[in-house]
């Protein structure tokens, strides 16, 4: 993905809401050494320039601009970025609900007209054969069928940008079994039928499916189950953010997962990290969302 954004050529400015983190620092500080981006950075301006020293950083590389509290960081970042003066926004110490409401301000945010706001990561594992997209984990508790629509949608450009031009869409569910109890079976019949007719365009979509068939062919075999997914699933697709995010978040505690993931529907790339993510892993969030301007 770096090579692909370096390829480019292209230099993307970044704001920083609340910035004064030491891994938010050290990954776009990494990113402005790669020569992909420029940076902003918003909040305290003593705390940024004294992590930078303990860090061996040149705080000297980013621009700083002093705000009194995070939710005017926030606010600040997404007035740079609708003004055109920020290609991209980046959470930095901000909870996400004030990032969140300062990106979707009716008034002054940069959602686009209409759109869903949602999220996709893609993930690295070591115990996976190729990079692994996830929707959504962050931003949607119970998407309906026309969000799920759109985070299907979401992920298969993303995956695009990848050169993954034709991705397995697994459609995620306790069990490959339809069931009443679940309101996502409907809702992934649904789906399926929009892949098949070509209403839900250059994807392989199958559901409902358990981890195990998206992703393990050896699981496909043992249980006999036809599916064009195969276990073979570039893009996992869940029924809720209650289910999704613990999964992912257990995939970078406990199989050491590096994730980058943006917010889609916004005028312009968001990038929100759990304040506890990797420098790499964020980094990796700066460098997708420079591929993704």
């Amino acid at each position: 993905m770096v090579e692909k954004v370096l390829s480019l050529n292209k230099k993307h400015r970044i704001a920083v809401a609340w910035a004064q983190d030491i891994n938010t620092i050290s990954a776009i500080h990494k990113a402005v050494n790669f020569g992909f981006a420029d940076a902003i950075m918003i909040g305290q301006p003593s705390e940024i320039k004294s992590i930078c020293r303990k860090s061996g950083i040149d705080y000297g590389l980013f621009s700083i601009i002093k705000t009194d509290d995070e939710t005017k960081a926030a606010e600040e970042a997404v007035r740079l970025a609708s003004i055109g003066e920020a290609d991209i926004i980046m959470k930095g110490l901000v909870g996400t609900d004030k990032f969140l409401r300062a990106v979707m301000d009716k008034n002054n945010g940069i959602m686009l007209p209409g759109a869903v706001l949602s999220y996709v990561c893609a993930i690295q594992l070591p115990s996976y054969h190729k990079l692994l997209f996830i929707t959504d984990p962050a931003v949607i508790p119970s998407p309906s069928l026309e969000q799920k629509i759109v985070m299907a949608e979401y992920a298969i450009e993303m995956a695009s940008r990848f050169g993954i031009n034709k991705p397995k869409v697994a459609l995620i569910s306790a069990s490959e079994k339809p069931s009443r109890h679940f309101k996502s079976s409907s809702d992934y019949k649904a789906m399926c039928k929009m892949a098949r007719d070509g209403q839900i365009s250059n994807c392989i979509m199958d559901g409902p499916l358990d981890i195990f068939l998206a992703c393990d062919k050896k699981s496909v075999e043992i249980k006999g189950i036809n599916t064009p997914v195969n276990g073979d699933a570039d893009i996992l697709l869940f029924p809720s953010l209650e289910s999704s995010n613990p999964f992912y978040k257990g995939l970078m505690l406990f199989a050491q997962g590096e994730l980058a993931g943006i917010i889609r529907g916004t005028s312009k790339p968001v990038v929100v990290m759990s304040r506890s993510e990797s420098e790499k892993s964020k980094f990796y969030c700066v460098a997708l969302a420079c591929l993704m301007v």
